[in-house]
């Protein structure tokens, strides 16, 4: 499989000052990365990088030797890096740690959330059901991932949004996959309308369920399309 080409100037990425150059590239990419900007297998030229951020080489090998430590990034033969793309086991181990880790983040929420953020929330999944009708697939990635992290971050709680936020820099490159064929599909409303009408009533039991069901219903054309590009890759390999 060739590898995944993306134009840099498509990352908006931001040039870095002196004092916190790695840091800075880091938490950009980890960022580009949740969002589903970078794609699996894309391939990371140190040079190219160094250039969008206006920084040396040294902070951006730097940062993306953290991205390996995260499991995000993989070195190749021949010096260089790419993006990693998971396999479905490895996809569904993380699905269920996300399982457990992601409702307890909406629970916590819902101690805190207003009634202005859950108007947000209910903003950004009409951004998503848009964009899907548009073919705006880029667009509904990150109303995907602005819904849901705008729910986990009113839980206020840094230790599991960390958690959190380290299974979705893999995670979210596969988003790129979702659409057109993991589109999701639900047997009745969308979960993210679940979610926001659980958040109204502060019905904790429903809002759980939703996050869960949002994974697990609609996630699941998804899986399916993951198992069948692996089995072609599989078979392209044989």
């Amino acid at each position: 499989m060739s590898a995944a080409v993306v134009d840099l100037a498509d990352l908006n990425l931001q040039q870095i000052d002196a004092k916190s150059r790695t840091d800075g590239v880091y938490h950009q990419m980890r960022d580009r990365l949740m969002r589903g900007i970078f794609k699996p297998h894309q391939r990371l030229r140190i040079s190219e990088l160094s250039q969008a951020f206006g920084t040396s080489e040294t902070p951006i090998r730097e940062a993306i030797f953290q991205l390996i430590r995260d499991g995000a990034v993989e070195g190749k033969a021949h010096s260089y890096y790419r993006v990693r793309k998971l396999s479905v086991v490895e996809y569904l181990e993380r699905r269920k740690i996300r399982l457990l880790l992601e409702p307890l983040a909406a629970k916590e929420a819902l101690e805190r959330i207003t009634s202005r953020d859950i108007d947000h929330l209910a903003m950004l999944h009409d951004r998503l059901i848009s964009a899907e009708e548009s073919k705006d697939y880029d667009t509904a990635v990150r109303a995907n991932f602005d819904f849901h992290f705008g729910l986990y971050k009113r839980s206020e709680m840094p230790q599991l949004i960390s958690m959190l936020e380290n299974l979705w820099i893999q995670h979210g490159p596969m988003l790129n996959h979702l659409y057109p064929d993991g589109h999701p599909t639900y047997d009745d409303k969308h979960q993210h309308v679940n979610v926001v009408d659980a958040l109204v009533r502060r019905d904790e039991t429903a809002l759980c369920e939703a996050v869960r069901q949002d994974l697990i219903e609609g996630g699941r054309c998804f899986v399916s399309h993951l198992m069948e590009l692996e089995a072609k890759d599989a078979e392209t390999k044989a």
